[in-house]
């Protein structure tokens, strides 16, 4: 094994000293600032250190955004055809060295010779049955007989902790000690949950910092007793919020933004919408169908409390964000804000799944899936009694998720004003590189394997 590179979500610069497994490698190696690319949300940031190349290029514009072909809007999918650029595994393997990625993103159809994603099980009686995807085939298949069912419900959700980065380094572990690859990718969500719900600061984000510290160690000791060197790295920095705007109640109450009507609570219909926006962190894409329309929705926009700045033509441009996928305007919050995605303003008429972990089917991110209703009176014994009725084969909802964004505590997205609070990358290997753009992730990866083998 040559080079492992995790990324652990969330992590500033400014916590390498808290984590003592980073400062060990530091001690070691080095330390520079990234600068990430615009935005700076999960999925962009990983198709760029896959690419090299900013979502102008490479399209991955947030991590769900409106298709304008099928008029869907559709976030967290997985096909690697997705990323309009080759990348790093597709370089590397095909130069003759072998990747085994684990859980980044755009992990199915990959190419990697080894890789493990999140991907439930859904039968025809409704159930959502927590397992993994990956290459080849009996791969997943043998890592859950032998480590567990993946923990998907620890992965994201009200119960999203510590649970699923072990699991997930469990599996790094037994595929560098099985399969010796060349290069292994780890995705360590852990700091993402705590920083989210109760700002990154708190004290229950910094023992989730002690957490994650301790994984960190077993997977890259495991990893230097394969004779492999290390690289760790964060996608973005989360900062602490306490204000959620609502750029699609201010276009609904305008009458810009359209619904349906239906049993199941009010359905954001693009097809009869002016205008709408995918709230994504501290972005907003807001695609507008008519190009007549566009200085009218800026207008309304515009006096939007939280908005910093409103983007588009050569803004979109200069932001690296010039993609047919993109918004015909992009809202960037303002510092200790972000953007929630409901249009509704009364909560009887929320659609069913707002109160639900349900990622694929809400038209925005939506952090407050990190939370129980505190409404709900007994929610430990509700959520027995619904999950219980479920593997009964009875179809019920799973309501018991907050829908009250003002929760929520951290948030990211925007650029960071210092570099302390934003991403950061530890190599085992010295470099005289105090800060790089994210861009250059890509080339150090390709060229560090390479130099590896003498290539």
């Amino acid at each position: 094994m040559k080079l492992v590179v995790a990324i652990a979500v969330g992590l500033r610069q400014k916590d390498i000293s808290a984590l003592p497994s980073l400062q060990a490698l530091r001690a070691g190696g080095s330390c520079s600032s990234i600068t990430p690319t615009l935005p700076a949300v999960t999925t962009s940031i990983q198709a760029t250190y896959l690419t090299g190349e900013t979502p102008a290029q490479h399209g991955i514009v947030g991590n769900g955004w409106y298709h304008r072909d099928t008029r869907e809007i559709r976030f967290w999918l997985q096909s690697r055809s997705l990323i309009e650029k080759p990348t790093l595994i597709d370089r590397l393997q095909k130069d003759g060295f072998n990747v085994a990625n684990l859980f980044w993103w755009y992990n199915m159809g990959s190419g990697a010779r080894w890789s493990l994603t999140p991907r439930p099980e859904y039968p025809a009686d409704g159930r959502k049955i927590p397992s993994v995807y990956g290459e080849p085939a009996e791969l997943p298949v043998k890592m859950q007989q032998e480590l567990g069912t993946f923990p998907l419900f620890d992965f994201w959700g009200p119960r999203a902790g510590i649970t699923s980065t072990r699991w997930i380094v469990d599996s790094a572990l037994k595929i560098a000690s099985d399969e010796d690859p060349d290069l292994l990718l780890v995705y360590l969500p852990h700091l993402d949950y705590d920083d989210q719900r109760y700002g990154p600061d708190s004290p229950q984000a910094q023992n989730s910092r002690l957490e994650l510290d301790r994984e960190l160690h077993r997977l890259l000791e495991g990893c230097r007793g394969k004779g492999a060197e290390a690289m760790v790295l964060s996608e973005y920095g989360i900062e602490s919020v306490d204000r959620p705007i609502f750029p699609n109640r201010v276009l609904a109450d305008a009458g810009e933004l359209d619904v349906q009507v239906t049993s199941h609570g009010d359905l954001l219909d693009v097809h009869r919408s002016k205008a709408f926006a995918v709230c994504d962190h501290q972005v907003a894409h807001v695609y507008v169908q008519q190009g007549s329309d566009v200085k009218r929705i800026r207008q309304l926009l515009s006096g939007l409390e939280g908005v910093d700045r409103i983007l588009e033509g050569d803004d979109l441009v200069k932001s690296g964000l010039n993609h047919r996928r993109s918004g015909e305007m992009v809202l960037i919050a303002e510092p200790g804000a972000w953007f929630a995605y409901p249009w509704w303003n009364d909560d009887r008429r929320a659609p069913d799944y707002a109160r639900t972990v349900d990622i694929h089917r809400k038209p925005g991110y939506d952090p407050a899936e990190l939370f129980v209703d505190p409404k709900l009176t007994f929610p430990a014994l509700k959520i027995a009694g619904k999950v219980l009725a479920r593997k009964l084969g009875f179809r019920n909802l799973l309501d018991v998720i907050s829908t009250d964004p003002s929760q929520v505590s951290g948030s990211h997205g925007r650029p960071v004003d210092n570099p302390e609070d934003g991403p950061v990358v530890v190599r085992s290997w010295e470099t005289g590189s105090a800060s790089l753009e994210a861009t250059e992730i890509h080339d150090e990866i390709v060229e560090r394997v390479r130099q590896s083998k003498g290539s």
